[in-house]
């Protein structure tokens, strides 16, 4: 490697042709470019007729998974919530009352249980942490809206239909 010196590089200061002038080469080249894509296969897909085919570690909405009889699994621990580095999700835990004991295996729930969309970087870490395995990251893409309040998702959006209903 040669050292770097103070000395300035010599510049051609030959006169241009006609053909430079009029930048002829320059256009040329580019459109020897563009026709030259133009025959390429194109990269993209019609979204509506054609699916793009995913990884097969791809993780899409969240569910709140429900256990065998029914019942919801998340007993309110909180440890999706502290798991999660972009603090997307939030919960308020609460116990349940005198009579609906029988009808549910754990004695807390999460009253409020939403996930923030917008904030959600789709890691798994909450998926991870989840002890009665509650939450599960699906194979649905994430549908767009208009509004922010949209990417808000409450337990109700998130619950697997009950089969037992």
């Amino acid at each position: 490697m040669q050292p770097l010196t103070n000395r300035a590089l010599p510049i051609n200061r030959s006169p241009m042709s006609l053909s430079e002038k009029a930048y002829l080469p320059a256009i040329l080249k580019g459109l020897s470019i563009t026709v030259g894509h133009i025959f390429k296969k194109p990269v993209t897909t019609s979204y509506p007729e054609q699916k793009r085919p995913f990884s097969p570690v791809f993780r899409g909405l969240h569910i709140l998974n429900r256990d065998e009889e029914g019942r919801e699994r998340c007993t309110a621990c909180g440890l999706c919530a502290l798991a999660c580095p972009a603090e997307a999700i939030t919960m308020e835990a609460a116990e349940r009352q005198q009579g609906e004991e029988h009808l549910y295996r754990e004695e807390k729930y999460a009253a409020k249980y939403e996930i923030n969309m917008l904030r959600c970087i789709f890691c798994g870490y909450c998926e991870e942490a989840c002890p009665k395995d509650a939450v599960y990251l699906s194979e649905t893409v994430m549908p767009a809206n208009y509004n922010r309040k949209g990417f808000i998702y409450k337990k109700e959006d998130l619950l697997i239909p009950n089969p037992k209903k």
